[in-house]
């Protein structure tokens, strides 16, 4: 069931977002060759809790799964696609990371993604990495009041596939809140005027997720991690959005 957001719900969302921006963003430059990922991590935990805050992943189970996620970030490494968990695996040189995290802020949830570089990296990541974070403004902007759904889905797909790569079709962007992940399902690929409609108060996560493969998954043995299948690298970007009557906000910008 879809659930919409009041005005003052959203302003509460929009705390929390410019919260786990700014808490992103500082993780994002700890990134570096030599440093765990259990380290980043670590530094997520400390900055959420400075604020007063709580982490969104930290012991969350999904809808189905029988495991709660052990860290509060997701660390997700080249062929890792999303929800890797951080441990004692170190970061090399050429390697491309996806940093996904949620905040709970006064028990409004938040959630944004970006992939970043460790050093210098190929030419075919740089370019992955480019066009999932266009892919995602190409998302936003194609969400607008009174729309649809597949309005943001097909703009993705248009656009990714337009670069000669591919979204990953198994895994999706979502409703989020009042909780981690709530309806409606936002797929990264579809026909534009489909789904649901979009309408004030529907707050949104929006998560391109590319790859130069076929875009076919497979869950790893710590049942958590997705990643391609045949082990081409991947890109991941997001941004939380409110639809207002007034157009969108972009809550973790």
């Amino acid at each position: 069931m879809i659930r919409l957001k009041t005005k003052a719900d959203i302003e509460v969302l929009k705390e929390s977002g410019k919260r786990l921006s700014n808490i992103l963003f500082q993780i994002a430059k700890a990134v570096k060759p030599g440093v765990k990922t259990r380290e980043l991590d670590d530094l997520a935990l400390s900055l959420i809790r400075k604020n007063g805050d709580k982490p969104a992943f930290l012991d969350y189970r999904s809808e189905g799964s029988p495991l709660a996620y052990p860290a509060a970030l997701c660390v997700s490494i080249n062929e890792e696609i999303v929800h890797g968990v951080p441990g004692e695996r170190v970061l090399q040189a050429g390697d491309i990371v996806g940093l996904d995290l949620g905040l709970n802020h006064k028990g409004f949830f938040t959630d944004m993604a970006m992939t970043v570089p460790v050093g210098e990296i190929s030419d075919e990541d740089k370019k992955l990495i480019k066009v999932a974070k266009q892919a995602l403004e190409v998302g936003i902007k194609a969400a607008k009041s009174n729309g649809h759904i597949g309005d943001i889905s097909a703009a993705i797909q248009k656009y990714v596939e337009g670069e000669d790569l591919n979204v990953v079709r198994e895994l999706a962007g979502h409703g989020v809140g009042y909780a981690v992940h709530e309806d409606p399902f936002v797929p990264n690929y579809g026909r534009p005027h489909t789904g649901e409609k979009l309408k004030p108060g529907l707050v949104l996560a929006i998560e391109p997720m590319v790859t130069a493969g076929s875009g076919r998954i497979v869950l790893e043995e710590d049942g958590f991690t997705f990643s391609t299948r045949k082990g081409e690298n991947s890109a991941h970007f997001e941004k939380t959005i409110a639809i207002t009557e007034k157009g969108v906000i972009i809550l973790t910008n």
